[in-house]
C-alpha cells in the first residue's frame, strides 16, 4: 500500500473532536502510542533478555500501526502528505550522510 492510500483510508476512521481542525488530539495520541511501543520494548529488555519472539513482534506490529495512524492524522490535520514527509526525511538523511553529520544533535545540522 502506498502512503497516499493509507492516509486517505485511515482518515475515514478518524473519530475525535473537531476532526479537520484539531492537531492537538492526534499529537497526544501519537505520544501515547509511542510510549506504548517504548514500554513493550523496555519489557523485552527487562523480562526476556532482549529477545523479541513472534508474540512480541506481533504486539509491536499492532502498536506501530497505531503510531502510524496517529502520525497520518497529524499530517492530515496540518495539510501534509505522508509521502512528502517520507521524501523530506530521506533527503535530510542523505544530506547528513553526505556531510558526515548523521551523528550528533540538532534538527538542521
Amino acid at each position: 500500500m502506498d502512503f497516499h492510500t493509507y492516509q486517505e483510508r485511515c482518515r475515514a476512521t478518524a473519530r475525535y473532536p473537531e476532526v479537520g481542525a484539531n492537531p492537538i488530539y492526534p499529537t497526544l495520541g501519537l505520544c501515547g502510542e509511542a510510549g506504548e511501543v517504548a514500554d513493550k520494548v523496555k519489557k523485552v529488555l527487562r523480562d526476556r533478555g532482549g529477545r523479541f519472539d513472534g508474540a512480541v513482534r506481533e504486539d509491536l506490529l499492532l502498536e506501530l500501526g497505531d503510531v502510524l495512524w496517529y502520525a497520518a492524522q497529524l499530517a492530515t490535520e496540518l495539510g501534509l502528505s505522508l509521502e512528502a514527509i517520507a521524501e523530506a526525511n530521506l533527503a535530510k538523511l542523505a544530506s547528513r550522510a553526505d556531510r558526515n553529520v548523521i551523528g550528533g544533535s540538532g534538527d538542521r545540522r
